[in-house]
């Protein structure tokens, strides 16, 4: 292996990276270029204590562990450290004996203490800066209390601010609008728009003029939205333009993944299932529906549930079964032996998000709601799960997040969003207006 020049040395910047990190990103000690990353001995012996947890953290544990068994192989962690494939530099540091280095206050042996030491020994010893990587706020204020320099992991991370918002609205000619009805496309070629993009043509003479279509990215034109049926989508019907724009995605078999994101009551799990249930009944597109959600309580946890799994489960479902229950419904009056028969069928499936791993999910409309709490990688897990003639629809608002280890801008459906706005295969709309109730509106502006 080359060996590091004193130039190169001296321009490489240094991270030391806290336990959380590894948890949330398993590749994240890749992440910083041709930089060293550092590994305080104390973040290894935390995950040692998390390889043998069922849950995302355990599996980033447990993979964290294999590149490092493997990086040992090449040469010794600690001293030098071992040059990595990127042509960073990852080195193990053992524990500091600097702890009187800080405040009598974070003299205490606990890990985030020996990790504030280990940084201030770093500094010292390098004489130049030391950055300490970590996802705990209060870390990082204990850090810059003592002078460190600490930053957020935000190799995933997005502006939940300027999320895409998955429509746009154009300025034309009326007569544009005049052949887009009569030819049933328009192609603007001054104009660059993301694949599927759902757009508002507006008549520059006449306000009143106006014609809303969708962008097709292999005829560069913009095309009409496909005619809703007569009664509705399992008589589910757009109530506003925004619910338009959802329908056409979510009911056009072209596009394999969609996104919808938006406040409570803006329709997005109902309009999901209903035109679920639209392409698996009447187009028969799909061989069934399968819904699922991930298992996260909001606000203090009740803690173990008595019963088999079906029974421990039914309270995170219930919200499904609830909207279910509502397309299901006849002149108002629930029909939960109609739910029960189509699940009974195999047409429903109501599943957890825990099993997902290992599944192929072929010839299926799977809608994950909530979908908000999920890590990025826990998304990816779900979307590569989708076989051949398969869509996937993930639903949630990311400012109601119970996971506390994301947040609007790092959490799965905000990166997805972001990462699949300029892909065919994608499509995604962003829900302002609420449709359940003048109440629930009122709170949501509100509250």
């Amino acid at each position: 292996m080359a060996k590091l020049t004193k130039e190169v040395a001296l321009t490489r910047k240094t991270y030391l990276l806290d336990t959380n990190v590894l948890l949330h990103d398993a590749n994240s000690i890749f992440s910083f270029e041709d930089n060293e990353v550092i590994l305080p001995l104390p973040v290894i012996e935390e995950l040692d204590r998390f390889k043998k947890d069922g849950s995302e953290n355990g599996r980033n544990a447990r993979q964290v562990s294999r590149e490092l068994d493997r990086l040992r192989r090449q040469g010794v962690l600690t001293n030098g450290g071992v040059e990595l494939e990127n042509g960073g530099r990852l080195r193990v540091v053992l524990t500091s004996n600097g702890l009187d280095q800080l405040p009598a206050e974070l003299r205490s042996p606990c890990v985030d203490h020996q990790i504030l030491a280990l940084t201030l020994q770093e500094r010292q010893r390098k004489k130049s800066p030391v950055t300490l990587v970590t996802k705990d706020i209060n870390l990082r204020i204990k850090a810059h209390a003592v002078g460190i320099s600490a930053e957020d992991y935000e190799t995933d991370k997005v502006s939940y601010d300027d999320l895409f918002s998955g429509s746009e609205e154009v300025q034309v000619l009326s007569e544009q609008i005049d052949y887009f009805y009569q030819h049933h496309q328009l192609s603007l070629p001054d104009q660059h728009f993301d694949p599927n993009v759902c757009i508002t043509l507006n008549s520059l003479e006449n306000k009143q003029h106006k014609a809303i279509g969708r962008f097709d990215d292999k005829l560069q034109a913009i095309l009409p939205l496909q005619a809703a049926p007569s009664d509705g989508f399992w008589g589910i019907n757009a109530r506003n333009l925004e619910q338009k724009f959802a329908l056409e995605l979510l009911t056009n078999a072209d596009i394999p993944l969609v996104t919808l994101v938006g406040r409570a009551g803006t329709g997005k799990t109902l309009m999901a299932l209903a035109a679920g249930l639209y392409a698996v009944t009447e187009r028969q597109t799909y061989s069934r529906m399968l819904v699922s959600r991930p298992v996260f309580p909001m606000g203090r946890d009740l803690g173990f549930l008595p019963g088999d799994i079906e029974e421990k489960l039914a309270p995170w479902m219930q919200p499904i079964h609830d909207n279910l229950d509502l397309v299901l419904s006849e002149e108002g009056r629930s029909n939960k032996r109609r739910q029960k028969e189509l699940t009974d069928m195999g047409i429903i499936a109501v599943e957890p998000l825990t099993y997902i791993r290992g599944r192929s999910i072929p010839h299926q409309y799977l809608i994950v709601d909530e979908a908000q709490n999920l890590t990025p990688h826990e998304v990816k897990t779900i979307i590569t799960r989708a076989g051949e003639g398969s869509k996937i629809v993930l639903t949630g608002d990311p400012e109601q997040i119970d996971n506390p280890y994301v947040d609007a801008s790092s959490n799965g459906l905000s990166y997805v969003i972001e990462r699949f706005r300029s892909h065919p295969l994608a499509g995604h709309i962003q829900l302002q207006r609420g449709e359940r109730s003048a109440l629930a509106n009122a709170a949501g502006s509100l509250l």
